[in-house]
């Protein structure tokens, strides 16, 4: 999918960053801090003091040049930028080590994102609670996710299985997938897809690992 920055939408870069400031924030907060300066946050996020200034700038915000930025009301306005008004149903395809690691992990951790439903191929796990999320037969999938009303997806299914289970969340209404699945997904372009290709990501930090020091240039 491509980036797109015009009619009001930020690219994909500066929502992976602004969730990046988010969370930051929110640990500033609880710090103590009440205000921060954009040079301190880019130090903790790895950009610099402009690219933070100009992507609060994307959602309309600004700070004072003695007082830095409002760390609440910042947090507060980056939720209204990046979340749904009121929650969005996630569902998850594959209740294995990955599945259920990230059902623990996403358990009751936030308001607007829930994984409301999951689905999975092995009876000794359908029709049962696993993590606290309600798991169902990959038959009923479709007509689940209509009924469930979940716009996202996550597929945790071994690669053969991954493209069927997209189609399948695609025509249930998911009209975006994270992919934990070692395979290209040939979707539709209004089907935002993110890869999460752990193996791959592995290698590559193990090659720069092996590398010793290297210009911070090659690794990019």
């Amino acid at each position: 999918m491509a980036d797109r920055s015009a009619g009001g939408f930020a690219t994909r870069k500066v929502v992976k960053r602004l969730s990046v400031y988010r969370r930051l924030l929110e640990r500033i907060g609880q710090a103590g801090a009440k205000n921060v300066f954009s040079h301190d946050l880019a130090a903790q996020a790895g950009v610099t003091a402009a690219q933070v200034r100009r992507d609060l700038m994307t959602i309309g915000f600004s700070g004072s040049p003695s007082r830095g930025y409002d760390v609440s009301r910042l947090v507060d306005k980056i939720g209204q930028y990046l979340d749904a008004p009121q929650w969005q149903s996630v569902v998850l395809v594959g209740v294995g080590h990955v599945g259920q690691a990230l059902l623990a992990y996403f358990s009751g951790r936030g308001p607007h994102l829930a994984i409301t439903g999951a689905f999975d191929a092995d009876p000794g796990k359908v029709n049962r609670v696993i993590q606290g999320c309600r798991c169902y037969p990959v038959d009923d999938m479709e007509a689940r996710v209509r009924q469930l009303g979940a716009e996202v997806g996550i597929i945790a299914v071994p690669g053969d299985a991954a493209q069927h289970t997209a189609l399948q969340l695609m025509r249930g209404g998911v009209r975006g997938i994270l992919n934990f699945a070692p395979t290209h997904l040939r979707l539709p372009e209004y089907v935002y897809v993110e890869n999460v290709d752990i193996t791959v990501l592995l290698e590559r930090v193990a090659f720069f690992a092996r590398q010793g020091s290297l210009d911070k240039e090659a690794v990019r």
